[in-house]
């Protein structure tokens, strides 16, 4: 992967996380604003839809960080196509369109006698297109091209930025993955990443067994959804409850199985990551073998978080999860398929930005920035975007459905510099709503355009 002087710069900070976090934002601007502008040089020439919205908003270079917002791709870009392109087999009509938001030329990609989704994901794999897809909640899944480099970079930030502020850079725990290991997903990255960086020799276990398939899981959130708009016959909802038991008994087995090995090695450094649901069943698991809080080795990297959507919990799961796991190392991120490089949480449960990640806070609409200049000292709420410096894949640009409050306050309460994400992060939208992004329909329609 070729990178431009000054993005290489950028980036390679975070091997010195503690240096990296310390820079100050007036230091960083000047860095940031001529790498977006380098990148933007790039990108204007290779990906048809940055050039489109360039000449739409009559940009011919980035002066000022205002000039990346006309440039920002809406999130729901990333699953623009028609859904018929999956429903029919249309695998060389969804090439194209990948192809459409992608850097490395996609369309000679051999799709003769795909199947199904996940037959055309392996032959992008296989071709050295290392494209990520979303679970797919809403019946379709959003599609992000990756280069083999852009995965060594996340990998390397990953390991940078997981157990930060503490620094381990040893294969020295055992490690412990609340879902799903293969698959081309960003936990099932995540747990590879996990597995390489910091897991013992066969020291990696995994709660679900069988490997990732995305056309399993966009078939069971598009029944979900015919369920709740009434349009499913009773014998498709009797077959999808009958499978959907089958799968919750054996989930519920792996997970006593899970949280048994977990609370075996309790007393051994560990690395514990995934979802609040399955961190809190291994918690139940140990109230019933008797199993007290702050049992744990101290040396133990301990993670729980995600979203919450969907997942009824107790309202004070997050002081469950302290109180039981008590003094060990926790951690924290804010991170999305969409970005390379996640925000870590400081001491003060704070989200900070690395140097190579340009933070641009919106309004509700994505048309206006946010992001004030100067002295500026509080807190404002808007919509979380930004330009991630990191891919060669596709442009890093984004406007996410995230409701965040950013802290512009010069200095964060852990005596770095700001600014921060607090951790109150919702979204905008709730599960079955469109997100109002201003410029999502003209974007998905200049594609639709290009495809159809």
């Amino acid at each position: 992967m070729t990178l431009s002087p000054t993005r290489k710069e950028l980036l390679d900070m975070i091997v010195e996380p503690e240096k990296a976090y310390s820079h100050k934002e007036s230091d960083l601007r000047p860095m940031r604003l001529k790498a977006a502008q380098e990148l933007f040089a790039e990108r204007v020439e290779q990906i048809p839809l940055v050039r489109h919205r360039a000449e739409e908003a009559g940009i011919t270079s980035i002066e000022k960080f205002e000039d990346l917002v006309p440039l920002l791709f809406a999130h729901t870009v990333y699953k623009s196509y028609p859904a018929s392109f999956v429903e029919k087999g249309k695998w060389d009509r969804l090439l194209k369109w990948l192809d459409s938001l992608s850097v490395p030329d996609v369309t000679n990609v051999d799709v003769s006698g795909v199947t199904n989704v996940d037959e055309w994901l392996d032959r992008l794999w296989a071709a050295g297109h290392h494209v990520l897809a979303t679970s797919g909640s809403s019946g379709k899944c959003s599609f992000l091209n990756h280069t083999p480099g852009d995965q060594e970079i996340k990998r390397r930030h990953f390991k940078y930025t997981m157990a930060w502020p503490d620094q381990v850079l040893d294969n020295n725990h055992i490690v412990f993955w609340t879902g799903q290991m293969e698959g081309p997903n960003s936990a099932c990255e995540s747990a590879q990443f996990a597995k390489k960086d910091w897991a013992k020799p066969g020291q990696m276990y995994a709660l679900a067994k069988e490997p990732l398939r995305i056309s399993e899981v966009s078939r069971m959130a598009a029944m979900r959804k015919k369920m709740a708009e009434g349009t499913a016959t009773p014998d498709e909802i009797a077959e999808f409850e009958s499978r959907a038991s089958k799968q919750s008994e054996r989930g519920r087995q792996e997970t006593i199985e899970f949280a048994d090995k977990v609370l075996d090695h309790r007393h051994e450094p560990i690395y514990l990551m995934g979802f609040w649901a399955p961190v809190l069943a291994i918690i139940e698991r140990a109230r019933e073998r008797g199993i007290p809080d702050n049992d744990f080795h101290p040396d133990s990297l301990i993670g729980a978080g995600g979203g919450v959507k969907g997942v009824t919990l107790p309202p004070d799961y997050r002081e469950q999860v302290s109180r039981f796991f008590g003094n060990v190392k926790r951690i924290s991120t804010y991170a999305m398929t969409e970005l390379a490089q996640a925000l870590p949480s400081c001491e003060k449960g704070h989200y900070h930005v690395p140097p190579g990640l340009i933070m641009l806070l919106l309004d509700e609409a994505g048309e206006k920035l946010l992001n004030p200049e100067g002295d500026y000292e509080g807190v404002i709420e808007g919509r979380f975007g930004f330009l991630d410096l990191a891919y060669e894949g596709r442009w890093g640009g984004l406007i996410t459905g995230d409701k965040v409050n950013v802290d512009f306050s010069a200095t964060c309460e852990c005596g770095r510099p700001g600014p921060v994400v607090l951790d109150n992060i919702s979204r905008f939208t709730q599960p079955g709503e469109e997100d109002k992004i201003s410029c999502a329909g003209t974007i998905d329609a200049y594609i639709r355009g290009r495809v159809e």
